[in-house]
């Protein structure tokens, strides 16, 4: 059955000592007026029931205005780190960090005036904030289907508990030429809540369904391979050994340099090779 948020967004498992860290981090940027939205277990926790033990916390700004975040918090004497310039960047108290977020790791869900204007009014850690709306939560989260994590319980879970008053038509623009990624989310909710199908507006699945069969036996984008948007490093052998071209290097997709994926993929391999 769907669960009915309480709405503070404080998640009661996280360390308490973590907690005058975040709070302080969470001050200055007001402090220096720079927007931001809460994400990651903070924001499943204000949608849902679901507490998740959480050593970090996930914080999103624009691109504009990262760099100036990261000066900010490195000049209250946090150590910071621009650990993956196409999307990431921490701030960082002993066992405790700060996510500072403005894309994802694929370079394709960029933050932008849009979560602004669609943000969730929640409370964290006493105080106000705004968390990243479902849609865009889902689009990002959608593409994380790595060997280590995925993300799909938590695509699930928001489609249970935010399904009726989600904007459908702005979360089908978010995935684009990507929808197919969208649909297999949407049939697996299905099969994980028989009794929750409705929740998914028939139109939708409609829409999807006619493009999956209008594209039947067509074949686009010849040579190219998406599985990198969906894991970094899974389908290295794909790029490596059998000659596809990487999406994440395409201006239409990830728009990623040769540097940024080298970067972003090095800590797969090094696991892969242990």
């Amino acid at each position: 059955m769907r669960r009915n948020p309480d709405g503070t967004g404080i998640c009661p498992t996280a360390k308490p000592n973590g907690d005058a860290f975040y709070r302080r981090v969470l001050h200055i940027l007001d402090r220096q007026q720079i927007p931001f939205l809460i994400g990651g277990a903070y924001m499943l926790r204000r949608c849902s029931e679901i507490l998740r033990d959480t050593k970090d916390l996930d914080v999103f700004v624009c691109r504009r205005d990262f760099n100036r975040a990261l000066d900010v918090l490195a000049g209250a004497g946090y150590q910071t780190e621009m650990s993956f310039s196409h999307w990431l960047g921490k701030v960082i108290s002993g066992n405790f960090f700060v996510d500072l977020i403005f894309s994802s790791g694929n370079g394709i869900c960029r933050v932008d005036d849009i979560w602004f204007e669609h943000a969730l009014e929640g409370e964290v850690f006493g105080r106000p904030v705004k968390f990243c709306p479902p849609e865009e939560t889902i689009w990002s989260k959608s593409f994380v289907m790595e060997r280590e994590r995925y993300d799909g319980a938590d695509i699930a879970h928001l489609l249970l508990c935010c399904a009726p008053g989600m904007d459908w038509q702005r979360l089908l623009q978010r995935f684009d030429t990507h929808w197919r990624v969208l649909l297999s989310h949407l049939i697996l909710f299905g099969f994980v809540y028989p009794g929750e199908r409705s929740l998914i507006p028939g139109w939708m699945i409609e829409e999807l369904s006619r493009r999956l069969k209008d594209d039947r036996g067509r074949d686009e984008g010849t040579g190219l391979c998406q599985g990198t948007l969906l894991s970094r490093g899974q389908y290295l052998d794909d790029i490596e050994r059998w000659g596809y071209n990487d999406a994440r290097l395409q201006p239409t997709t990830g728009g990623m340099t040769l540097e940024e994926v080298a970067r972003w993929t090095a800590p797969a391999v090094n696991q892969d090779q242990r």
